[in-house]
């Protein structure tokens, strides 16, 4: 059985909110979230400095959730690690170390959902369909598995997050703010939410809710085509979303939030990189100030794509720049191990996926 409620979900506001301060205070309830989700204790029963009636009253509520790592890989090209992660119900997703610049500094891809329910045509996750939802806790306990090992090798910290994994955040949104709360919370891991990124194919309504949050997360959306009719072909769910109202709700979000949105465009061989492309891309960005991030599509066996050839790219770059566009290069690594953009898919759930199809 998968618990909706675990302890790496909760933050000490939330637990006193539920059982009062007469049996948890908030004293109590710091020292056991940071117990738990800092320290990664698996039970209460050794917690020291917090009254008997609060410990008792939270451990017979909520379990302590428990998820295991299957698989570590680590790329022979670059320093990028990805995790396969079992939950509770056998489930299993993906998660990857991603190195930043600066030494010592990491961000963590985190999945929100097993397998993503969007259906974009280039996307090695979509081709699972959607099996469920993560909970809070188990997006959590994505990020406190890599922040351990960080700590247990003294290779460094978890500088920040990014909702770029399996899934669409934004169809598990409720799941995916409490998370953030936790992770961003002092007890909790303590990660800056101005370095947590949350990623989307372009669900109008949430992008909507987070504007009117004021939150200070980042925003980035995933664009792939300008043009309406080469985008519905290759985002399904552009027939209920058009891009250009996405990018009018990135335009709201980044006038109350006052942060920049962060577009992303995946670049396919011979398909959406043309000159009448990049001329529609220029146009649909034009109502806001933009940052576009250019990267090559990663290769997912089954696919009928490939990656731009260097004239390709350089060629839809530089068109872009003379447009006005501010355009760069973004640098997907973890290829050789499948931990690139657009790559992440377990093995179990595409041959399950495949069975139900030849079904």
């Amino acid at each position: 059985m998968n618990p909706s409620q675990a302890l790496q979900g909760e933050t000490p506001e939330r637990l006193v909110a539920r059982f009062g301060e007469g049996t948890v205070s908030l004293h109590d309830a710091r020292r056991i979230i940071a117990h738990v989700v800092q320290r990664g204790a698996s039970s209460l029963d050794d917690i020291t400095q917090v009254r008997k009636v609060a410990r008792l009253a939270v451990s017979a509520a909520f379990p302590v959730g428990a998820v295991r790592v299957l698989e570590r890989r680590a790329s022979a090209e670059d320093p990028f690690v990805k995790f396969a992660v079992a939950l509770v119900d056998d489930a299993v997703i993906e998660t990857v170390r991603i190195p930043l610049e600066k030494p010592g500094r990491f961000v963590v891809c985190v999945s929100s959902q097993v397998g993503c329910a969007m259906g974009c045509a280039f996307c090695a996750t979509a081709q699972m369909g959607l099996r469920r939802s993560l909970e809070a806790w188990e997006i959590v306990e994505q990020v406190r598995l890599v922040a351990q090992e960080l700590r247990r090798t003294g290779e460094g910290r978890v500088h920040g997050v990014v909702f770029q994994g399996m899934g669409e955040p934004l169809h598990n949104l409720d799941n995916v703010l409490q998370a953030i709360e936790v992770l961003s919370h002092p007890c909790g891991l303590a990660i800056d939410a101005r370095n947590i990124t949350v990623c989307t194919v372009g669900i109008v309504p949430g992008i909507d809710r987070l504007a009117s949050m004021r939150t200070r997360i980042r925003l980035g959306i995933s664009i792939t085509s300008a043009q309406q009719s080469l985008r519905r072909s290759l985002v399904p769910m552009d027939g209920r979303h058009p891009i250009r109202e996405v990018v009018e709700a990135a335009q709201r979000f980044q006038g109350r939030s006052k942060r920049l949105v962060m577009f992303a465009y995946a670049l396919l061989g011979g398909i959406n990189t043309t000159d009448a492309e990049a001329d529609a891309l220029a146009e649909l960005l034009r109502i806001m100030p933009a940052r576009l991030s250019l990267i090559d599509w990663n290769a997912v066996p089954g696919l009928p794509f490939r990656p731009p050839t260097d004239e390709e790219r350089e060629r839809f770059h530089d068109r872009l720049a003379k447009l006005g566009v501010p355009v760069v290069r973004r640098y997907s690594g973890g290829k050789d191990i499948g931990a690139a953009c657009g790559q992440l898919a377990t093995a179990t759930g595409r041959r399950e996926r495949s069975q139900n199809t030849e079904g």
